[in-house]
């Protein structure tokens, strides 16, 4: 025997045990810590024991309790009169609770407008059924704004609850002063109602004349005639023909004014009948 052949025996077999030894750690530093089924497996178990308690707490320990059998439906008395809705409610086995009342706009005086407890809910035999009655529209006195300014007698019916139409026109009196309301002054209305009222423009206006060259009578006839005053006649010394004649107006022709203004007039005179006036 070759003393090479028996070296080569002996070191073989520590080659595959080193080999082999190898191969198992790889194969432990490869494999998962915990494998994906069992964790679905837990969280399958825990859901399902989850649901299996809450079944057992809700319908064995803790079930919900059945309604009464002796429940009665409360009946819709909406638009119903009083005695109606009392009528309605007793027929029901339950009975007329408080009566409140409430202006309405729209419904009908003695209408029930509202209840408590509401159509189709369940109460117990003989328990009260709350309804709030319509007294109506509701009503007030147009109050008294002929003696007020025009936007304060607005305010005023405003405040009062009613709406207000304005009409201006032309009058005499002064501007801004009421001269008639509808409906009257102290008449009932409903509301929410409407208030006419007519309102003065003021005296209509005028356009001043031209007077120069005019003798001082007949500018003074002019302007009365147009509803004007004279008001301060001044003498100025003047030859030839402006004697007795207006020389000087205020306001100036052409001018829009209303009725009872006063105009200013300056006169010519001779010297020695210049005077102050």
């Amino acid at each position: 025997m070759r003393l090479g052949s028996s070296l080569e025996r002996k070191r073989t077999p520590s080659k595959k045990r080193r080999g082999g030894g190898a191969r198992r750690r790889r194969g432990r530093r490869g494999d998962p810590i915990v494998p994906t089924d069992l964790l679905l497996w837990i969280l399958g178990v825990g859901v399902g024991g989850w649901l299996v308690g809450y079944l057992v707490a809700t319908q064995l320990f803790f079930p919900a309790p059945e309604p009464p059998q002796d429940l009665l439906g409360v009946p819709d008395l909406r638009g119903e009169v009083e005695d109606g809705a009392r009528a309605m409610v007793e027929q029901a086995g339950l009975a007329l609770g408080a009566v409140e009342y409430l202006n309405h706009p729209e419904a009908d005086s003695g209408a029930v407008l509202g209840q408590s407890p509401l159509p189709g809910q369940l109460a117990f035999p003989g328990d009260s059924v709350r309804v709030t009655l319509s007294l109506g529209p509701e009503r007030r006195l147009v109050p008294e704004v002929s003696r007020l300014r025009a936007d304060r007698g607005v305010a005023l019916l405003e405040a009062t609850g009613f709406a207000v139409a304005v009409d201006s026109v032309e009058s005499d009196e002064p501007r801004g002063r009421i001269l008639r309301v509808a409906p009257a002054e102290g008449e009932e209305l409903t509301l929410p109602g409407e208030v006419a009222i007519q309102v003065s423009l003021g005296p209509p206006a005028v356009v001043m004349p031209d007077l120069l060259r005019m003798p001082e009578d007949q500018a003074r006839d002019t302007l009365m005639a147009l509803g004007l005053e004279v008001g301060e006649v001044e003498e100025v010394f003047r030859f030839g023909r402006d004697q007795g004649r207006v020389v000087e107006q205020d306001p100036a022709a052409g001018q829009e004014l209303e009725r009872g203004s006063v105009v200013r007039l300056v006169v010519g005179r001779r010297g020695g009948d210049v005077q102050d006036h």
